[in-house]
């Protein structure tokens, strides 16, 4: 029957626009939230975690991330439309309502929060609220804060303090030091990202740390990545870890190395590309931190 075939095509429509106002079709974002979660996961339970609050945090980063696209394309919804990379996103073409945008963000964020109930943990809850504060608020700092880039360090690695709640009950020091480098992990690869988007950024008026760093983008970001792994690897020395650890850390430079030769240039193109490779970078360090626990435990 055309009526009802045509209502099945607009519900799959719909549903599609829903997918990529979440970004589900890019799941870079998941994958620079997840590693950082992964390794408060693995190195406050000393390499053996509770895989049950695992998937959940796996799940919650999914949905926390989806969450955060849903809101930060509704702060730019009046932006987008005069970006050329961003003016087909669903809110800015206008395939998605405000009204729907606001009631998926809504539904992903009680989702999320329904999550870490089973958890029994005060604690967790104050720390999801912080860190739903630092996702929902982030989109609105482009407007008046020099380097948004670094707030977005702390909203993605909010799951590193999380994770050290619920396997050990509190938060040490070491967790807050984690979360620092994953603060300048963030200020670089999202610095690259900003690069691809310069020149329409400075026509519209967003503020992004490519903007305010100008000539000395470029030193910024190997500055932040050098921090960021020193900070990494300093933790790593205090917890004595050992060779596998450091191969992962001595992987993950060599990558930043190469993201050098990849914007050296600031080839809109080439600085994207430098911008999706962070996904290695996250992996080589959580793979440095399982192997390390993995070959202490079998004494090898």
């Amino acid at each position: 029957m055309p009526f009802m075939k045509l209502l099945t095509e607009q519900q799959h429509e719909r549903l599609d626009n829903y997918e990529k106002l979440m970004r589900l079709d890019k799941p870079i974002g998941i994958l620079l939230l997840l590693w950082p979660t992964f390794w408060g996961l693995w190195l406050s339970s000393q390499g053996k975690p509770n895989w049950a609050v695992v998937w959940l945090f796996a799940l919650g980063t999914v949905l926390m991330r989806s969450a955060g696209c849903v809101i930060n394309d509704y702060a730019d919804r009046n932006f987008d439309p005069h970006v050329a990379r961003t003016s087909g996103r669903p809110l800015a073409a206008g395939k998605v309502s405000v009204k729907e945008a606001m009631v998926l963000f809504a539904l992903l964020v009680a989702s999320s929060f329904c999550l870490i109930l089973p958890l029994h943990s005060w604690l967790i809850v104050g720390l999801s609220v912080a860190a739903l504060f630092l996702a929902a608020s982030y989109p609105f700092t482009k407007r008046f804060f020099a380097v948004p880039q670094a707030y977005l360090g702390a909203a993605f690695g909010f799951g590193i303090p999380m994770a050290y709640a619920a396997h050990l009950g509190g938060v040490p020091a070491e967790a807050w030091w984690l979360l620092l480098a994953n603060v300048f992990w963030a200020m670089a690869y999202d610095t690259e990202y900003a690069m691809v988007d310069r020149a329409d950024d400075l026509k519209i008026g967003i503020k992004t740390s490519a903007i305010t760093f100008g000539k000395h983008d470029v030193a910024a970001v190997m500055l932040s990545y050098a921090i960021a792994l020193c900070l990494i690897g300093w933790i790593g020395y205090g917890l004595r870890l050992g060779g596998g650890f450091f191969g992962g850390l001595l992987v993950a430079a060599g990558i930043a190395g190469y993201h050098y030769t990849l914007i050296r240039a600031r080839d809109p193109a080439r600085c994207f590309k430098a911008f999706l490779h962070n996904n290695w970078i996250g992996a080589s360090i959580f793979a440095g931190i399982a192997l390390d626990f993995l070959v202490s435990e079998r004494g090898l």
